[in-house]
């Protein structure tokens, strides 16, 4: 399924800010797809943020991008994206929580908090207590990441994360729309 069809379902189920991660394309195709992405987003009223890629970013005049911590660091990303565009930075232990908590960054990603498929080579899961720990230590928004199902979702939210990111469980019904608006329905 296209970058841009997947942003017309989760647009339709609810989500406001929908990351693209596109791990295996060449980076024209990539951005390419995310041309088309964006064209329906804006149509739909939805904010798009690329992951991993500032270059694509810019090019395709997305709203922001997610970075990991082997990508172009925070504060250079930010010279390049002004600071109108969102920034989140993925972190995965209290001490890369707090170093993103300082860097000029939009929200923090913390994960993985469950066990999850969507990576290689996944950092082990941090639980929920590890969810708790980092909320208290940090001041920026707080986006869990990693494994999070409509089942546990709440239960992520309640341990002090501000959002959930979520991809696998989305897909898992086959139909992407209502999965997400079940989960916006809870969250809500």
């Amino acid at each position: 399924m296209s970058h841009a069809a997947q942003v017309e379902r989760l647009a339709a189920g609810g989500a406001t800010l929908i990351q693209l991660r596109e791990k295996t394309a060449s980076p024209r195709d990539f951005c390419d797809a995310a041309l088309d992405a964006i064209a329906v987003a804006r149509r739909l009223g939805v904010r798009v943020i690329i992951n991993d890629r500032v270059d694509i970013a810019i090019a395709v005049e997305a709203d922001g991008v997610h970075l990991g911590q082997d990508d172009l660091p925070p504060e250079r990303a930010r010279l390049l994206l002004g600071d109108d565009r969102i920034i989140g930075y993925s972190s995965h232990s209290l001490e890369q929580a707090l170093e993103a908590d300082s860097a000029p960054v939009d929200y923090i990603a913390f994960g993985p908090i469950f066990s999850t498929a969507t990576k290689a080579n996944p950092d082990a899961a941090v639980g929920l207590e590890g969810l708790r720990g980092i909320r208290a230590r940090i001041s920026k928004p707080l986006v869990a990441i990693g494994g999070i199902t409509l089942e546990s979702a709440r239960r992520v939210i309640e341990a002090g994360a501000d959002s959930v990111a979520i991809v696998s469980d989305l897909y898992t019904t086959g139909d992407i729309a209502n999965r997400c608006r079940e989960l916006v329905r809870l969250l809500g």
